[in-house]
């Protein structure tokens, strides 16, 4: 029996490797185990290939695994291009109609099954994902009515005939695979999973419901790669809340939608990924100067231009932080979890409204559509401030507008909403004096930019730094963001068994920068590791720039659109030692 497995389904997309993916996933979700899932797919509908992989434990995990026990392949191209991933011993299954072959020297099994010709028999070729997924099944020895079940759920609506078939599909996959192994394979027998289902999602859908639950009621947004499942996730959900969602033209019109609802007194966001973000950039500014709060989603992927659009990167560090004319004080906030996309997201809004600044909540593609495991959510954790929103004015003087900016000792002004009786004011994109009305005195200006530059002092986010800080002096401590920090645990856990004493830190507030929580680390450690999915080093730039110990600080970069593997981590931790 062993606690933990990973397998993996390839093909041209298209061809049901997603459908297949979800399916097996959703019925192991049920058996009460830990998964963690990475999609490879190409920046195209149909064609090219594309691969699910899925890791599976009985503990609680956060990273895809070095390794493969088990390849699912529809075509030969999977076999090569994922068939080194196998450990010895590792098993292909694979669709006898492309004549399959493994390459010279590895140490697998191949099993041919005819997926096509089993699914054809049972009146259509779609349904040879059902065979391999039931093939795959029957090779772990779970039970097959929590698959049949996982089935209904997805064809149900399609009809009992339809269910039926697809039933008889995994049926005869299953058996068919046995009868070539003679029976389960005792080295992929899984332990027992304790039976709880836990929550099972990817970070975008955690991300709209952290919206609704936060009291979003508009998304403004432009379809992109790797956001647009925060959008699909709220077309379906936000109306029952009476809320909606508005497809734009594209990200400046949603941009500026989202910054006019704010204003108006509804919660309001919108999403995207780097190329919308390039375009948002002067209404952020607007945002900033008008000091409407504003919550944007940033789901990083490889850029520039187009770049990469379906893959893995953490490169608009710099844009989020400095991509504005001008000077305005805004907020960028990392999750690092599935967890952390909902909480953090109801925590964004929160900053929005407090300090009325524009608000960048930053993912990337893995912490984006990367389906994992997730604990129950605690709705009691809930709080909803909306800061300085006031509804009761006093009564004006003849001739006076409300102070809308007016200096304040924490540099956050009353905010009042159109239509709120003596709150009537001024509201320009040009510098402007307490009252809104545009002034070029450069004592006002002065005051307002301190003013809004001020606001920010010593605001730190839930966990700015999270740390797992054991030795009081390390040898080494690795420093990473979003979606990284379970990659990097568990390559310290073979550093620990080698001997080196390893700190971690996951940056969660990128800007401000929170120099004061990481300092004291930095202090306690011979040398220092970045971790950081991009060329140029973004995230070590900031540590130098504002905590120091530049001489200490290593960079670990990848940007060939893949994520790191637990393995990178170790062997980049050990050539420092």
């Amino acid at each position: 029996m062993i606690s933990q497995l990973s397998w993996k389904i390839g093909g041209q997309q298209g061809e049901g490797v997603e459908s297949t993916d979800r399916i097996f996933s959703t019925a192991l979700n049920r058996l009460g185990y830990y998964l963690y899932g990475y999609r490879h797919f190409s920046s195209r509908i149909k064609g090219g290939h594309t691969n699910n992989k899925i890791r599976i434990s009985t503990e609680p995990l956060r990273a895809i695994s070095d390794d493969l026990d088990i390849l699912v392949a529809f075509d030969q191209e999977s076999i090569d291009l994922n068939a080194p991933e196998l450990r010895p011993g590792g098993v292909i299954v694979a669709d006898a109609k492309f004549n399959p072959t493994i390459p010279e020297g590895l140490d697998a099994r191949l099993f041919a099954v005819p997926i096509t010709a089993m699914a054809e028999e049972l009146g259509t070729s779609l349904m040879k994902n059902m065979v391999a997924s039931g093939a795959s099944w029957g090779l772990l020895g779970l039970p097959l009515d929590v698959f049949n079940k996982a089935v209904e759920e997805e064809f149900g609506r399609k009809g009992a005939v339809v269910v039926e078939k697809n039933v008889e599909a995994v049926k005869r996959g299953a058996e068919y695979v046995l009868e070539q192994a003679g029976g389960p394979i005792d080295a992929f027998r899984l332990d027992e999973a304790d039976g709880q289902q836990k929550l099972f999602m990817i970070g975008n859908e955690a991300i709209g419901l952290g919206c609704i639950a936060a009291g979003c009621r508009l998304m403004a947004a432009y379809p992109i790669t790797p956001a647009s499942e925060i959008m699909e996730y709220l077309i379906k959900h936000l109306p029952k809340v009476g809320g909606t969602v508005v497809q734009t033209e594209d990200e400046i019109a949603a941009v500026t939608m989202a910054i006019g609802a704010n204003y108006a007194g509804v919660r309001s966001m919108t999403a995207s990924a780097g190329p919308g973000l390039s375009l948002m950039v002067e209404a952020i500014g607007l945002a900033g100067m008008t000091e409407t709060p504003l919550v944007i989603v940033n789901t990083q992927r490889g850029g520039p231009s187009t770049g990469l659009p379906t893959k893995q990167e953490q490169s608009d560090l710099n844009a989020m932080i400095y991509g504005t004319h001008g000077e305005i004080p805004k907020v960028v906030i990392a999750p690092a979890s599935i967890e952390d996309c909902f909480y953090d997201t109801i925590e964004a809004f929160n900053i929005a409204e407090a300090y009325q600044v524009p608000v960048i909540l930053m993912t990337d593609l893995q912490l984006s559509l990367g389906k994992q495991s997730c604990e129950i959510l605690d709705y009691d954790k809930i709080i909803i401030d909306r800061g300085k929103l006031v509804r009761e004015h006093e009564p004006l003087e003849a001739g006076q507008l409300f102070k809308r900016y007016a200096l304040t000792e924490d540099g956050v002004s009353p905010r009042s909403i159109p239509g709120d009786l003596h709150g009537l004011h001024h509201v320009t994109g040009v510098e402007h004096d307490e009252q809104g009305r545009p002034s070029e005195s450069a004592l006002n200006r002065k005051q307002m930019m301190d003013k809004r530059l001020g606001k920010l002092e010593g605001l730190r986010i839930r966990e700015a730094v999270r740390s797992d800080a054991p030795h009081e002096h390390a040898d080494l401590l690795i420093i990473d963001m979003s979606s990284l920090g379970g990659t990097i645990d568990e390559a310290r856990i073979r550093l620990d068994q080698d001997g080196i004493k390893t700190n971690h830190a996951t940056i969660r507030q990128i800007h401000p920068f929170p120099s004061e929580q990481l300092e004291p680390l930095l202090h306690r450690a011979d040398r220092v590791l970045v971790v950081e999915n991009n060329a140029t080093a973004q995230l070590a730039d900031q540590i130098k720039l504002h905590a120091g110990h530049a001489d200490k600080i290593r960079s670990l970069l990848k940007y060939d659109g893949n994520p790191f593997l637990p393995v990178d981590v170790y062997h980049a931790c050990k050539e420092l030692n």
